[in-house]
This record gives structure tokens, sequence and C-alpha cells, in this order.
């Protein structure tokens, strides 16, 4: 059983994955994205843990300064092929010594920063590589309500309720997630962290960093016709999936 934080044993699984149209990166977190960071075309931007590249693509088509980088070799790997023009470089977002030197406008991190073990250290980096009066853009699954094998639906029929369990919150916690279920043999362990809100914000303040943004995205699918579609289609409307944090220097 292979256990790491890196995505690269699951590169071409992932990538086949975001082919379809229909998924939260394409459907909810790019365009928001896009809109959030309101990137301009004289503007440098760095994604850590970019994977195989799937939102820089999209800003490849605005500006022509873009880097992206991410543990995975494999995912890297994928990443040149697909956009030649994207400065990738396998590297760790935790390491103190990556992109020695470089500044940039903006840096994001998008749906990885759950996967990174040591907040600190990355939010260090973000201090270090961005320029001055530059802006940071995170994504991550909603830290209240998406708590790895802490939360999950629950269905009041009686009263046609859907409504979220949270088990646990403020405990910190690191989860093995199984990226390959039913198979018994070779599996591959992601790790994932969960931290309530108040440790985020006490790494970034503890940096120099203020919010000046938040937002939260819903899902953005509807239920086939049925005894319980209005109650699971007001329940995504009510609990988001994801949340967004901008941050700049004090």
């Amino acid at each position: 059983m292979k256990k790491e934080n890196s995505w690269g044993a699951v590169a071409g699984w992932y990538d086949k994955h975001l082919e379809n149209e229909d998924t939260y990166h394409s459907a909810v977190v790019l365009p928001n994205l896009l809109r959030v960071v309101n990137l301009k075309k004289e503007e440098s931007l760095l994604e850590l843990g970019c994977g195989q590249g799937f939102f820089l693509d999209k800003f490849s088509e605005i500006s022509s300064s873009i880097t992206g980088v991410d543990l995975g070799k494999e995912l890297i790997k994928i990443a040149k092929s697909k956009n030649p023009k994207i400065n990738f470089k396998v590297g760790n977002a935790e390491d103190p010594n990556i992109l020695k030197g470089e500044k940039f406008d903006v840096v994001t991190i998008v749906l990885a920063l759950q996967n990174m073990k040591n907040l600190n250290s990355v939010v260090a980096n973000l201090d270090r590589l961005l320029k001055e009066n530059g802006r940071v853009c995170l994504v991550v699954n909603h830290p209240t309500f998406r708590i790895p094998k802490k939360s999950s639906w629950g269905v009041d029929r009686e009263n046609k309720i859907q409504y979220r369990r949270i088990d646990e919150y403020m405990t910190e916690s690191e989860v093995s997630m199984d990226m390959t279920p039913g198979q018994n043999k070779n599996k591959i362990i992601t790790l994932s962290y969960h931290r309530p809100l108040q440790v985020y914000s006490k790494s970034f303040s503890k940096f120099g960093f203020a919010i000046t943004k938040i937002e939260e995205w819903i899902s953005h699918r509807k239920s086939e016709k049925g005894p319980m579609a209005k109650a699971e289609d007001k329940s995504r409307k009510e609990i988001p999936l994801f949340m967004c944090l901008v941050l700049k220097k004090i």
C-alpha cells in the first residue's frame, strides 16, 4: 500500500477525470476562480500544487507569465505535454528553497492546500514568493462542511429534509484517503489534512496576511425527479462545497 502527499501515483486517472465538463473543477471552481483572480495580461501568476495544469491552461490565455509547481513528477510530465507555454516545475510547496529569487503578482493554491502537511511552511512561501501589493487566492474544500470521514449527508424523510452531519470540526486531523477503492492490491493512499478556520487564520496572520475576501461556492448539480429531489436541491444551495480566500499583505 502506497501512502504519500503527492497525487503523482494517480496522475493518469486524475487527468482523465478532469476531461469531464461536469466536474466541480470545470463547472464550479474554474469560472469562479477566473472571476475572483481577475488576472491582467501584464501580471505574473504562480500556482502551487498545480497538478497537471488544469486551471493554469485558462490563465495562460490571459498572461504569458505563468508558472506551475507540483510535487508529482507524473503530473508535471502531463502538464508539460499539454501546455509547453507554461513554466512547469517539480517542487514541494513546503520547501523554503523553491523558486528562489522569483516573485509573482498572484499566487494561487487550488484544491491542494488541504493535501499539504505543513501549513506554516506553505504560508511562509506565499509571503516570500509574492510581490509587494500582490495577492493570494486559495480554494479549499470547505473546512466546515467537508471534513474527511467526519462529515456526511443525512436524510429526514418524514420532513423531507436533507442535512449535513458534522461529527468533528475543531480537531485537526490527518486522514488517509483511498484513491483506488475496491482494490485489495496496489492500493494508493493520499493524505488529507483537516483544519478548522481559526488554524488557517492564525497562520495567515503570523506571516502578515489579511483575509480580504471570502466566498463560498455551492454545487451546480440538480437531482432527478423523486420524493427527495426538492430537499436535495435546497441543501446544495444552502451548504457550500468550497471556500475561496483572498489574502493580501498587511
